[in-house]
């Protein structure tokens, strides 16, 4: 879950899957001379868009959390649960395919690997240790069958997973900075080029929130519509099955956003 301030009493709640749709989105319309093509396409495009598949079932009865009155957000959750959902990503994402299900395990485990405050507390650095070995064991076992695979092997070898591991997490880099909305200018480092890894710049344009310009421009097209949605809680809760209940029957909101060149 995504929080999207709305008002000071109002947030917008956006669904981890839905989020990753975003990111779907702009994989799909990734790519021109400077910034290369997304290879094999459509593998790694369904993975940007799937790659939090794993808080499927999550999302379906969020927790309340009582110190802000809203659903969790995904960064506010307790490591174990947040280790639960990951765990369940390969399993769910691999009958969409081997290349898939090897994009959105790396995901998962470079998310660990990034962020290591679990190695602070005995219960969670064992926790994330053993989830880890597991999510290596199955990655490795992947790459060896792709390897074999004629259609796979030329995109299974080691810098071309990297570079699409990379890719993904851009796309969800992009996607979590459009979805809780902006102000003023937010940056993404380590975006692959066909030579090089640089920094993209995005910008509210003066008195319009929703256009964004970005730079440099890592798109096919000149202007990249995007759309997506959530739901109105308008007001705090204390009590869980009510926040639920609230939230299942919320009004939807559809948010557009439009991603252009900077001038």
């Amino acid at each position: 879950m995504l929080l999207r301030s709305s008002s000071p009493e109002e947030v917008i709640c956006i669904t981890q899957p839905h989020h990753a749709w975003i990111s779907g989105q702009l994989a799909r319309m990734w790519g021109n001379e400077q910034f290369g093509e997304v290879s094999p396409h459509q593998e790694v495009c369904l993975a940007a868009e799937q790659h939090d598949i794993g808080w499927l079932i999550w999302e379906q009865t969020p927790t309340l959390n009582p110190q802000t009155g809203y659903p969790h957000s995904f960064s506010e959750l307790a490591t174990k649960n947040h280790v639960k959902n990951w765990s369940k990503a390969r399993n769910f994402a691999l009958p969409l395919g081997r290349y898939v299900a090897l994009l959105v395990s790396l995901h998962g485990t470079r998310l660990y690997e990034r962020f290591r405050g679990w190695e602070n507390y005995p219960e969670t650095k064992e926790l994330v240790q053993n989830f880890l070995n597991d999510e290596y064991a199955f990655q490795q076992e992947l790459i060896t069958k792709l390897q074999n695979d004629s259609y796979h092997a030329p995109y299974a070898t080691p810098e071309v997973i990297k570079r699409n591991q990379k890719l993904v997490a851009v796309w969800d880099a992009l996607s979590l900075i459009i979805c809780h909305g902006f102000t003023g200018e937010k940056i993404v480092e380590n975006v692959p080029t066909t030579h090089e890894e640089i920094t993209l710049t995005l910008k509210n344009k003066e008195n319009h929130p929703l256009e964004i310009s970005v730079s440099p421009w890592p798109f096919r097209k000149n202007q990249v519509n995007l759309v997506f949605e959530g739901r109105l809680l308008q007001q705090k809760f204390t009590d869980e099955r009510v926040m639920r209940e609230a939230l299942s029957q919320a009004p939807g909101v559809t948010i557009n956003t439009s991603l252009f060149p900077k001038n």
